[in-house]
């Protein structure tokens, strides 16, 4: 099947310019002014932009945690990432004590083959290392697996010691991975959480006052040192902090591959939501937590310098009842996580683009091009070029939203932004060259979502 995408304004994070573009066989195949070229489906997307497709390197779909499961599968998130702009997802494979890497891959590739309205990959999370596992990453690298996870919190659950990184890191690099931290110390968060339950502080503000922003700028300062001290590049996920920027920042400077994501809700949402009634506070536990107001300017500030180079959302969805009410009483018990994958592409131009805090172009880098390059999926993903995926989204910058649970494809009971209102609506969605979202509706096919291995680290 043929299908033309005419008049539109096409926006990569390089240039952007007025052309037509051919689609044939999930491929753009041509691009073109005034295209005279025959098709069997022509769209009119005069007065929009047309973006290569978000890709969300950050979702945890169908995970357990804290004895219950995220609210959104691998069918209804990628349906959600869908309609939000995003043709492409890279997901956490957890790795369960005593077994190995391989294990972790093949029980998520279970929860999302066949599931998927969306292309995916996977990062594996190394949670116990031993040699075996060690000897398993080259090879998973060359299986199209090259991003490696490593948490610095979670303590007794999912946290590794300083050996474990360093030797995650030496063995990563040396075989062209990348390695990803969740950057929070612990110990610290596990001693103050402790003394807090102990005065009898419950309610969920005391999630975020018992993981200080100095919990996650020593755990960024001491993943980086370890990073130096390897020799690899480095990735820190979901950086909240102005202070763990800040190190980001310096190492920059000083030439060491370091990089780093933010996320929406660090940019958009504050502390004070915490102390939202009736236990509302619950909805925004995540770790890291929200910071206080005025923080968010820095990481603006990050991101259109280059010293934050990815907007991925975290997506971790957990509905308000029956599932983070069980923390009522102990705030730890609260399952850590929001949802995001819907709502983070129209956020970021809304706030970004239309708020003139960068160019269009910085956008489309932040949301799909620099996520492409730096997990191994340019030029395949994450540009428009003769050659590449069809993933494109024409997208209406003066159309209106107003985001609501009420209206919304993530499978979960609350929305964190209810109520915000905005310009810059995705129209039409397509997946290697198939439509999946038409003025909102989902008109694609589950199952359609095809897994992609992804190349070694090679840097921006």
């Amino acid at each position: 099947m043929r299908i033309l995408i005419k008049n539109g304004k096409i926006v990569t994070a390089a240039d952007s310019y007025q052309a037509d573009i051919l689609i044939e066989d999930e491929k753009i195949v041509a691009i073109e002014t005034n295209s005279a070229a025959s098709a069997d489906q022509v769209f009119d997307a005069a007065g929009r932009y047309v973006f290569p497709g978000a890709i969300d390197v950050h979702t945890h779909l169908d995970m357990p945690f804290g004895g219950t499961v995220t609210a959104d599968d691998f069918t209804t998130g990628t349906t959600a990432a869908a309609a939000g702009g995003t043709t492409c997802i890279v997901d956490y494979a957890l790795q369960t004590p005593g077994k190995t890497l391989g294990e972790a891959l093949e029980a998520w590739h279970k929860r999302a083959d066949g599931k998927c309205a969306i292309d995916y990959g996977f990062h594996v999370a190394v949670t116990d290392l031993n040699d075996a596992v060690l000897t398993e990453m080259p090879a998973l690298i060359n299986k199209g697996y090259p991003s490696f996870k490593v948490f610095m919190a979670y303590k007794g659950v999912f946290q590794v010691d300083d050996s474990t990184l360093l030797k995650v890191l030496k063995k990563s690099g040396e075989a062209g991975g990348l390695v990803l931290v969740h950057a929070e110390n612990g110990d610290v968060i596990d001693v103050l959480c402790r003394e807090m339950l102990a005065a009898g502080h419950t309610e969920p503000l005391y999630h975020a006052l018992s993981r200080p922003p100095e919990a996650e700028e020593e755990a960024v300062n001491r993943f980086i040192t370890m990073a130096q001290l390897s020799g690899a590049p480095a990735y820190i996920v979901h950086l909240s902090d102005a202070g763990a920027l800040a190190r980001v920042a310096e190492a920059r400077l000083q030439g060491y591959p370091v990089y780093a994501e933010t996320c929406p809700q660090y940019l958009f949402l504050d502390l004070d939501r915490y102390n939202e009634p009736n236990f509302g506070g619950a909805k925004y536990v995540m770790s890291p937590p929200l910071r206080e107001a005025g923080n968010e300017e820095f990481l603006w500030s990050g991101l259109a310098s280059g010293n934050l180079q990815v907007v991925a959302s975290d997506h971790c969805s957990f509905n308000f009842k029956g599932q983070k009410d069980l923390g009522r009483g102990n705030f730890t018990k609260i399952p850590n996580g929001a949802p995001g994958l819907e709502t983070r592409v129209q956020l970021l131009y809304d706030g970004g683009v239309d708020g003139g805090r960068f160019s269009i172009n910085k956008f489309v880098d932040l949301v799909s091009t620099a996520p492409a390059r730096l997990f191994g999926l340019y030029p395949q993903k994450g540009t428009i070029a003769a050659g590449s995926d069809a993933d494109l989204v024409i997208f209406n910058p003066e159309a209106p939203f107003t985001f609501s649970q009420a209206t919304q494809h993530q499978n979960v009971d609350y929305n964190p932004y209810e109520g915000y209102s905005g310009k810059g609506v995705p129209e039409q969605v397509f997946s290697r060259g198939a439509l999946v979202i038409d003025n909102g509706k989902f008109v694609g096919k589950v199952g359609h979502g095809r897994f992609q291995p992804r190349k070694p680290f090679s840097g921006l």
